[in-house]
């Protein structure tokens, strides 16, 4: 707080960061991004540290563009996409509407109460 005070005292108005000195980001940029992406879609069991070693760049790099920046994560031993594509959403919503409609045919009204699912059954 008494830093604050300080620097209103001399003249800053602003709260916002000033500009960091450094070095940019190199790692994360488009082309490895979308080299990592083709190696992902390759093999979806690729560990971070194999994709680290191909490409070159840090893990930490690695880690950065599979998650921030292609949203990926990490699901039993495989890459998966964090959104769901339209046909996912589509199975969604058809499989629950196929199997009520089953369980009308099975029962005759629209009441669930039980579904016989044997050999041959698609559910």
């Amino acid at each position: 707080m008494d830093e604050w005070c300080t620097w209103f005292g001399e003249g800053l108005t602003s709260l916002d960061d000033e500009p960091k000195s450094g070095h940019p980001k190199t790692s994360t940029n488009e082309e490895n991004t979308t080299q990592v992406d083709k190696l992902i879609k390759c093999d979806r069991r690729m560990k971070i540290g194999e994709i680290a070693l191909k490409l070159k760049i840090s893990k930490n790099a690695v880690y950065e563009i599979v998650h921030d920046n292609l949203g990926y994560l990490k699901v039993s031993v495989r890459w998966v996409p964090k959104m769901l594509t339209e046909d996912h959403k589509l199975q969604r919503v058809e499989i629950p509407q196929r199997l009520l409609l089953r369980c009308q045919q099975v029962n005759g009204d629209k009441n669930m109460t039980h579904i016989g699912v044997g050999p041959g059954g698609d559910f």
